[in-house]
C-alpha cells in the first residue's frame, strides 16, 4: 500500500520529494522542444477540459459560499471561461519565451589561459504553497517547467478541486511530451500537516515559493527549512504629487484599487500632496465611492470631504484586499517616501507626477520591488511585464526581487575550461 493510500502524510510528501528529485535530474537536460511541446499540450488541454474544470470550480465556489468567505476571496477562487482562456494563453506564451536554461551569462580568458563562462542552469525542485487561486496551479507548474525545475504543489483547501483538474491537463502535456509525470505534482491531501512536512523536506526541495495571506506566510517563515521567494503582503501605495494631471490620478486610482481588489497589487493607500489636496480630493473620493469603495483617512483628508471616515492607525499597515482604501495628505514627495518607507511591504508604489525631477527623487528612493510612475499598480504582474506570467512576486532581495519568471527560477554555474593550466 503506498503512502498516498495509507494518507500517511510525512510518507507521501518523502514520495513527493524523491520523485521531483528524480524528475528534475531529467529535466535538467530536456529539450526546449519537448518543454514547449508540454506546455502547448497543456494549453490545448484546458481548452478541451473547460466543462471539467469549470464543474469542479462550482464545487469549490459552492463550498466557499457556504463558509460564508467575503466576496473578493470568491473572486480570487472563480473560475470561467476567460479565465480559463487566460491560463491557456499563459502556458503558450511562456513556451513562446526563450529557453532560460543553458544561456551564457558572462565569459572571459584569464591572463594564464584559462576560459570562464557562467551559464544559467535550473534551481532544481521548486515548492509552491498557495491559497484559492486555482490558476497558480498553472501558472506556477508551467514557469517551474520552462526553466527546467520539477514542482511540487500545495494548493489551498478551498480550490482543491478546481487545482485537481487543472492539474490534469498540466499532466496530459507531460505525457504528450514524454516528460517525468513527476516533473509537477500536486499534493493530494488537504492535511494542514502536508504543509509542515514540505517545509522540511530540504534534502528534496531547493526553494519554497508561498502565495498567500499574512497568517500563510508567516507560518511558511517560522516553519521553513527551506530558503524561500517570498513577500509578507502588498501594501501599495499611490502618491498624487503637486504636479500630477487630475484626470489622470482619478482614472489611475480607481482603476488600481477596484479593478481587482483581492490581488497583491490592489492599492491600499493614497498620498495626496497638500498644495493640491483640496483641487484634487473630492474629485477622487467621488470616483471611488461611485466605484464602491469606502474611503479612510487622515484628518486633514477628513476636513476636506467628510464622506471620509476616520483612519486608524492600524489602517495605515492593512492589506486590505477589499473595497476600501485610506488617504492622508503629506507635505511633499519627501514626506510621502517617509511614509511608505514606515508602512509599505516593498511590493509596488507608484508616484502620479509630470515633474520629471520629482519622479526622478521617488523612483531612486523607494525601495520596493517595483516602483512605478503614472500608472494602475494592477499591472504589478509577470504577465502585464511580458513575462508570460509569475510564480509570485518577492520583496526580498536575494536572487529574485519583483515578479518571478522563468529567468529568476534559474541559477547559474561557472565553466572553467584550461589547457593543462596548474597553480603556481
Amino acid at each position: 500500500m503506498s503512502a498516498r493510500e495509507k494518507n500517511d502524510i510525512p510518507a507521501l510528501m518523502l514520495e513527493l520529494g524523491k520523485a521531483a528529485k528524480a524528475a528534475a535530474a531529467e529535466l535538467a537536460v530536456a529539450s526546449t522542444d519537448a518543454k514547449n511541446t508540454a506546455l502547448r499540450q497543456a494549453a490545448q488541454s484546458l481548452r478541451d477540459q473547460r466543462a471539467n474544470i469549470l464543474e469542479a470550480n462550482a464545487l469549490d465556489m459552492a463550498a466557499a459560499q457556504e463558509k460564508g468567505l467575503k466576496g473578493s476571496f470568491l473572486d480570487r477562487l472563480l473560475l470561467n471561461d476567460e479565465r480559463i482562456e487566460a491560463m491557456a494563453v499563459g502556458l503558450e506564451s511562456i513556451a513562446d519565451l526563450p529557453d532560460p536554461v543553458g544561456v551564457t551569462l558572462s565569459e572571459w580568458d584569464r591572463p594564464n589561459g584559462l576560459q570562464i563562462e557562467r551559464v544559467s542552469t535550473p534551481l532544481g525542485v521548486i515548492g509552491v504553497i498557495y491559497e484559492s487561486r486555482p490558476n497558480v496551479t498553472a501558472d506556477a507548474g508551467s514557469l517551474c517547467l520552462k526553466a527546467g525545475n520539477a514542482v511540487i504543489l500545495r494548493g489551498g483547501s478551498e480550490s482543491f478541486h478546481s487545482a485537481r483538474a487543472i492539474m490534469a491537463s498540466l499532466a496530459q502535456g507531460l505525457k504528450k511530451a514524454g516528460l517525468p509525470e513527476a516533473s509537477i505534482q500536486l499534493v493530494p491531501t488537504r492535511e494542514r500537516a502536508a504543509v509542515g512536512e514540505m517545509l522540511r523536506l530540504s534534502d528534496y526541495i531547493d526553494v519554497i515559493v508561498p502565495r498567500g495571506g499574512k497568517s500563510l506566510i508567516e507560518r511558511i517563515t517560522e516553519e521553513s527549512r527551506i530558503p524561500m521567494f517570498k513577500h509578507l503582503e502588498g501594501i501599495c501605495h499611490i502618491y498624487v504629487d503637486a504636479g500630477a494631471n487630475q484626470q489622470m490620478a482619478r482614472d489611475i486610482i480607481v482603476n488600481a484599487k477596484m479593478r481587482r481588489t483581492g490581488i497583491c497589487g490592489s492599492a491600499e493607500t493614497v498620498l495626496i500632496e497638500r498644495s493640491v489636496a483640496a483641487t484634487m480630493l473630492v474629485g477622487i473620493v467621488d470616483d471611488l465611492r461611485q466605484a464602491g469603495c469606502e474611503i479612510r483617512g487622515d484628518q486633514a483628508a477628513q476636513s476636506l470631504d467628510q464622506r471620509i471616515v476616520p483612519a486608524t492607525d492600524e489602517d495605515w499597515d492593512t492589506e486590505y484586499l477589499d473595497s476600501i482604501i485610506s488617504v492622508a495628505v503629506v507635505d511633499d514627495v519627501d514626506a510621502a517616501i517617509r511614509h511608505i518607507a514606515a508602512h509599505g511591504s516593498q511590493h509596488t508604489d507608484c508616484i502620479i507626477t509630470e515633474d520629471a525631477s520629482r519622479a526622478a527623487i521617488f523612483l531612486n528612493t523607494v525601495d520596493s520591488a517595483i516602483v512605478m510612475v503614472n500608472a494602475s499598480t494592477q499591472f504589478a504582474d509577470g504577465g502585464e511585464f511580458g513575462m508570460g506570467a509569475e510564480i509570485g512576486i518577492s520583496t526580498g532581495k536575494l536572487h529574485a526581487r519583483g515578479p518571478v519568471g522563468v529567468e529568476q527560477l534559474t541559477s547559474f554555474k561557472y565553466i572553467v575550461r584550461g589547457t593543462g593550466q596548474c597553480r603556481p
